[in-house]
Parts: structure tokens; C-alpha cells; sequence
């Protein structure tokens, strides 16, 4: 999100906490952060039903529930979880517990990898450790090698409806007009594709694969179709979106270097939700664990029956 900051339209925040020469970025339980967006970048995008929409149904929050909830199971959708085509890492997976748990985790493989942020004039290296994520394995069809994938979705709604953002029909366009669905995607959800980009090329993927769900009928948000999937190499494809990663790591260092001229303590860090500026915010040290160390006393006094 730091690297795609320019881009986004829509108010976030971000948690920094500073400990020693460490900075820990982190986001809270129920961030945005955890949305997917929907023509937030369209220059007439979704409207609030405060601001005069009548169909709820396709508001900024509704669209990004439905958004969010297609990106959860289109993956699961389209890989196919057989035995003999899995692929086993070296380690187990972090957020699983095969005692608590009864179903088998989802297809996800966790990747930690350290980037180096250093720039000559300093006097001690400066790296980034990132938890990034992958989401199947497919085979080259050419070398054999496996290849590792991120998969995401972008989602049609209503092509007729306010905040399209002038998209084309997709099942009749899709096929004859690929180049110019894609591109008034990139347009319209510039920040939502170059976050996809960015973490695809931070995971260190082979191919971004994206799939194109629409939804049976527009006046239903709930049925959807799968109308086609393509593929894209990270790189290409943030070359496709004039994405400068450069600029992306320059954004993650200078706030980096913020954080670590403050005297040590938790801060924030907001998107302004008006204007492309960035505010960094000092704040107690227990600030967001007050709700969980109410709920944890509140179950604690409960009666025994």
C-alpha cells in the first residue's frame, strides 16, 4: 500500500511501531487495508447513498464487500487441490493449527523475504522483511519448472450503472476487445492493480493471473460468473501501468527514515480521505488493544451456569 500511496483515492492507515532500531509496519484488525476497492480511481466513482445514490447495492462499501468476498473464493475456485499435483514447502503452514482446526488450509504458501534499502551514504545497512504470499504452483509448459502464481479477480458489476467508469460489457468485449477492457481497468482501478502488481513481484511470482467475474445479473450481487482468466508477468504488466517501482521503494524509505528519528513509541500513519497527503500521528501506546482487553474482561466476568 506504501509502494501504490500516489494512487489511492480512498483513506487508509497504517501502524508503525518503533522499537530500538527496528520499525514494525503493521495494520489494524478490520483495516481497509483488507478491502478491495472498486473503480476507486474511475473518474465518476461509485457514490455514497449519502451523496445522492439510490442503489445502494453498488456504494464504494457494498462494492468493496462483494469485491472482497470474490477475491476470497475465486482462488480456491480455480486451483486444483489434487494430492498428486501438490507441492509441499519446507515448512508448515504459520497460521494453521491441525487441533483446532477441521478442514484442510486453504492453497496458500507464505514466502519472507528481506530486501536491502541501504543507500551508500549510510553508515549501517538498512533491510525490509516482508511476509508475502502465494496462492498455487503450475508447471512451464516449455521447461517443466514449477511456477508460482498470485491470483486475483477484478470484478464486474453494472457497465450501465454510476461509477462504471465507462467499462466495456465484458461478455461480449472480453474476448474481441482484451487490450481495451485491461486498459480501462488499469484506469479505473490503478491503485487496487498496482497493489496486486506490487505484491506479485514482492512474492517474487512467475505469473499474475486475473480473472474477469461478473455478476448474472446486475440488479443480484450475490451470483456471479467467471467469464475468463488471464495471465501477465508482474513486471510486464507494471511496465503495462507506467507502475515505477523505484518510486514505490523511495515512499517505503522515506517513511522508514521518519519513523526512525522519532523517539520510540506507536504512530500512525493516515491517508488523508480528502487530499493525496500522507500524516503521521505520535499515539499512546495502547491505542487499538483497548477494545480486545475489554472484550477479554468482559467474557472473564461472565457467570458460571
Amino acid at each position: 500500500m506504501l509502494m501504490c500511496a500516489t494512487r489511492s483515492v480512498y483513506s487508509w492507515d497504517l501502524i508503525f511501531i518503533r522499537q530500538g532500531n527496528k520499525v514494525f509496519i503493521d495494520k489494524r484488525d478490520g483495516s481497509n487495508l483488507d478491502m478491495v476497492t472498486v473503480n476507486e480511481n474511475a473518474a465518476d466513482a461509485p457514490l455514497e447513498t449519502s451523496e445522492g445514490n439510490k442503489d445502494s447495492m453498488n456504494s464504494p462499501q457494498a462494492l468493496m464487500m462483494e469485491a472482497t468476498h470474490i477475491n476470497n473464493v475465486f482462488p480456491t475456485q480455480v486451483v486444483i487441490e489434487s494430492q498428486n499435483g501438490k507441492l509441499e514447502m519446507e515448512n508448515e503452514h504459520p497460521f494453521y493449527d491441525s487441533k483446532v482446526e477441521t478442514d484442510p488450509p486453504a492453497s496458500k504458501s507464505y514466502k519472507y523475504r528481506r530486501f536491502d534499502l541501504s543507500l551508500e551514504r549510510d553508515e549501517d545497512p538498512l533491510h525490509l522483511i516482508v511476509r508475502t504470499e502465494l496462492d498455487a504452483v503450475m508447471k512451464n509448459a516449455i521447461s517443466g519448472e514449477d511456477q508460482y502464481l498470485v491470483i486475483k479477480a477484478l470484478n464486474e458489476f453494472d457497465n450501465k450503472a454510476q461509477g462504471s467508469g465507462g467499462a466495456l460489457d465484458w461478455r461480449s468485449k472480453l474476448a474481441s476487445q482484451r487490450g481495451a477492457v485491461v486498459a480501462t481497468e488499469m484506469k479505473n482501478n490503478s491503485c487496487k492493480l498496482a497493489r496486486w502488481t506490487v505484491q506479485s513481484v514482492l512474492a517474487k511470482a512467475d505469473v499474475m493471473k486475473l480473472g474477469f467475474v461478473s455478476r448474472q445479473n446486475p440488479k443480484n450481487n450475490n451470483d456471479h460468473t467467471i467469464l475468463g482468466v488471464l495471465g501477465y508477468k508482474p513486471r510486464d504488466f507494471a511496465n503495462q501501468m507506467n507502475l515505477n517501482l523505484a518510486n514505490g521503494w523511495g515512499i517505503v524509505r522515506t517513511i522508514c527514515d521518519m519513523c526512525l528519528k522519532m523517539p520510540e513509541g506507536k504512530y500512525v500513519l493516515v491517508k488523508d480521505p480528502n487530499k493525496a497527503v500522507l500524516r503521521l500521528y505520535q499515539v499512546p501506546s495502547n491505542t487499538f488493544e483497548e477494545d480486545e482487553d475489554a472484550e477479554a474482561s468482559t467474557v472473564a466476568e461472565e457467570p458460571e451456569e
